[in-house]
């Protein structure tokens, strides 16, 4: 009896779904616009305006329903998670009709066959084959079949990209030997350029779904035979030829009939720690390798700093204070970038480790040089006076006398910004540096267990930052002339 009541609200929610769409005349769907052409991407003459060939398929889907389509932004690997908790209705963005999909998600019937293609540079030698990019570096899309295809041959030094333009940026810097990508992104962003090529025949092909949450089972349904109607009165041909991406493969799409998937097993991390553990502690080093190679970068510029503004002449002074204000006034995620992406352009190109140290250092000497300044500034004055009419120079007082005082003073605050700089270092993982937070990510994207993964990535981030505040109280202790 509670099974057929259990079964009956089920279905009710499913409904609702679909007449909630229907009541407040629109279908939000899920994207991300970032991951660019030919899916979804700014009008290059009106940029305020969406478009792309999902774009199109979206607005023709809604107007099977009757209502109005909605572009709800979202990155491109939390999209599974953003469905299941409702921030829109379901996800059109180039997903894949794959078994983990099918676990974790209600899957429309296909709107697009796709396939894998490898892309190099135009005069590097020809790799045809996923087997000739053995040890070489090779970008792929996070969460993508690339990054699934690629991962099982091994072999490869895979690089983890948040979005397909990235990965072929770093590919004309010489950063990577090839790209693997789906071919719709490789034939509109790799084709038209002169200095990529696509390398081999295209491989893997596969089917592009829409997903919904497991319980729309009315929404699915409308959706499936609305990407039927549209398929056979040829709506996505006309919009497909339309940007350059409809090929004879496509016939396929009339011939598809689902295979069967097993039933989803859920997966506990803590219960099966021994096996995340040391993947998350493998990135937990790259963290530490990078917090105490970009704060000694920090500490070292900031004083560097505070000194030319203490005892620089005026256009000295003018330069460390216009420094700190932009680099404290600009996020460090485009300071990255520009670091990263913008550098090769005027011919210096930087690995990943090493920009992400230069960004994080450099971003944070602005923050140690006004805690200098402040700790420099609450000395009292008379002591530098007094230190010059004893005959010491300006240089020899501020490092004999005011310097040594200050530092004990600076201690707190620097601590502080090394501590969380610590959790900071996350926001690298955008120039492929794959840190503790990377690994989090990715692991809970294929286990779909965010809290245990969390649990335990938290308490990695406590054990390495209560050191560094227990080493900061020692410090003060053992600096503090006054012991009674």
């Amino acid at each position: 009896m509670l099974a057929g009541v259990t079964g009956v609200a089920g279905q009710t929610r499913a409904a609702d779904t679909l007449d909630a769409i229907q009541q407040r005349g629109e279908l939000r769907w899920g994207a991300d616009a970032e991951g660019g052409a030919p899916y979804v991407y700014p009008d290059p003459d009106k940029p305020e305006r969406m478009v792309g060939f999902e774009c199109e398929l979206a607005d023709a889907l809604a107007a099977k329903l009757g209502v109005k389509a909605r572009l709800v932004q979202n990155q491109w690997d939390q999209l599974v998670p953003a469905l299941q908790r409702g921030n829109f209705d379901f996800i059109l963005n180039g997903l894949e009709l794959t078994p983990e999909n099918r676990q974790r998600i209600g899957m429309s019937r296909p709107y697009f066959v796709y396939a894998q293609q490898i892309v190099t540079r135009r005069e590097a030698v020809s790799f045809a084959r996923l087997d000739d990019l053995k040890g070489k570096p090779v970008g792929v899309l996070a969460s993508s079949v690339a990054q699934r295809i690629t991962e099982k041959a091994g072999g490869l030094d895979l690089r983890i990209y948040p979005g397909n333009v990235e990965s072929l940026r770093d590919l004309k810097a010489r950063r990577l030997d090839a790209v693997v990508l789906d071919l719709p992104i490789a034939l509109h962003y790799a084709k038209p350029d002169p200095t990529l090529t696509l390398s081999g025949p295209p491989f893997a092909p596969g089917f592009y779904g829409i997903g919904v949450r497991p319980e729309d089972k009315a929404l699915l349904a409308a959706l499936d035979k609305a990407i039927e109607e549209l398929v056979q009165d040829r709506t996505v041909e006309r919009i497909c030829r339309k940007y350059g991406v409809w090929d004879a493969t496509q016939d396929r799409l009339r011939e598809y009939r689902p295979d069967a998937v097993a039933a989803s097993q859920r997966i506990s991390t803590l219960r099966e720690w021994p096996k995340y553990l040391p993947l998350l502690l493998r990135g937990a080093i790259t963290t530490v390798e990078l917090s105490v190679l970009a704060m000694a970068l920090a500490v070292v510029t900031g004083l560097v700093l505070v000194l030319m503004r203490v005892l620089g002449f005026g256009p000295l002074r003018w330069l460390a204070r216009g420094y700190v204000e932009v680099i404290r006034g600009t996020p460090l995620l485009i300071q990255l970038f520009l670091i990263y992406y913008g550098l090769p352009e005027v011919g210096i190109r930087l690995n990943a480790f090493a920009a992400a140290v230069l960004g994080l250092g450099l971003n944070y000497a602005a923050s140690e040089a006004e805690n200098y300044r402040a700790g420099i500034e609450s000395i009292p004055r008379g002591q530098m006076e007094a230190s010059l009419a004893l005959g010491l120079s300006r240089w020899q007082a501020l490092r004999h006398v005011v310097l040594p005082q200050a530092l004990r003073l600076v201690i707190p605050p620097v601590t502080n910004d090394f501590i969380a700089m610590f959790k900071d270092s996350s926001i690298v993982s955008v120039i492929t540096m794959v840190e503790l937070t990377k690994v989090y990510g990715m692991l809970a994207m294929s286990t779909y267990d965010y809290i245990g993964l969390g649990l335990m990535t938290a308490a990695i981030y406590f054990a390495l930052s209560y050191p560094a505040s227990l080493f900061a109280h020692w410090l003060e202790r053992r600096l503090r002339h006054d012991r009674r």
